[in-house]
């Protein structure tokens, strides 16, 4: 009887959802977006690899500010566009979504915004707050799933990820959306289980500078971290620079902007005792 009337609560949801959601976004938000078109076009992005294209645009928005919880307007799950100050996630999903639009020659606003609802959603469909790929080895798993990029973690030297996903059932009080509806609460559980049951890769912190020269420009980095429950605490997209080492560009935190790390990804990790290794998806 329950299942049944959580699945009636789905289906209702998703015809709301469908009816009256709006994208939410500003007249400074469609100019940074036509200004990333127009700079794919001066510097004839769409002949480069996606990956180049990323690197590209990511330094386009070095020295943004950082501004957490840009995703959380209003009472339902909008489509929310925040290009005058981005996190770590949305920073590299501008990057991407950015990226994917240049290489595909759909370079209007309506098109970003199709692409981000494609990226930012599981199996891209937008539909209650459910629906957002919360847990990035999640959003790894769908973009990998989808073709949207290719899981190398694995592959370049990865080992077996093990660990118990359930930090949002646990922290309702930190999630406005899920304090006020139970029912989310429930659907997030149910996802939370599947993650823990999936089979991932990491790059443990101590494994990074080994396989370094097998991450290639423009890999996007999720980080594994400690924390209970958790499974990637902090995101980037990889750079090689001139030293020959791979950087991450990245939006760190609150009071900080979109920058390159001053040390190598491997140092960097080594920096922190609640990062653990890395995961990499290489955009296709």
């Amino acid at each position: 009887m329950f299942k049944y009337a959580l699945k009636i609560f789905i289906i209702l949801a998703a015809i709301s959802t469908l009816i009256y959601s709006q994208p939410v976004y500003t007249q400074q938000d469609i100019e940074i977006c036509n200004s990333k078109f127009e700079l794919a076009v001066s510097k004839n992005l769409s002949e480069k690899p996606v990956n180049e294209i990323i690197i590209e645009i990511g330094k386009s928005f070095l020295g943004t500010e950082y501004v957490p919880n840009t995703l959380e307007k209003g009472d339902r799950e909008e489509l929310v566009i925040h290009l005058t100050g981005l996190d770590c996630y949305t920073f590299l999903e501008s990057a991407l979504v950015f990226a994917r639009c240049i290489k595909s020659g759909k370079t209007t606003f309506e098109d970003y915004q199709n692409e981000l609802i494609n990226v930012r959603y599981r199996d891209g469909l937008k539909k209650e707050y459910p629906s957002r790929l919360h847990y990035f080895s999640d959003w790894i798993y769908d973009m990998n799933k989808r073709g949207v990029g290719k899981d190398v973690t694995k592959p370049i030297g990865g080992v077996q990820y093990k660990k118990r996903i359930d930090f949002m059932r646990k922290h309702v009080d930190s999630y406005r959306q899920l304090k006020e509806n139970p029912m989310f609460v429930i659907e997030i559980a149910s996802f939370e289980k599947k993650i823990s049951k999936r089979k991932y890769f990491y790059i443990p912190q101590e494994k990074i500078e080994k396989i370094e020269s097998k991450i290639e420009n423009g890999d996007i980095i999720g980080i594994t971290t400690n924390i209970e429950g958790l499974d990637i605490a902090h995101t980037g997209i990889a750079v090689r620079m001139e030293d020959g080492r791979i950087h991450l560009m990245h939006a760190p935190n609150v009071g900080h902007k979109v920058q390159i790390s001053e040390k190598p990804l491997a140092d960097y990790i080594k920096g922190n005792k609640k990062q653990t290794g890395i995961m990499v998806l290489r955009p296709l």
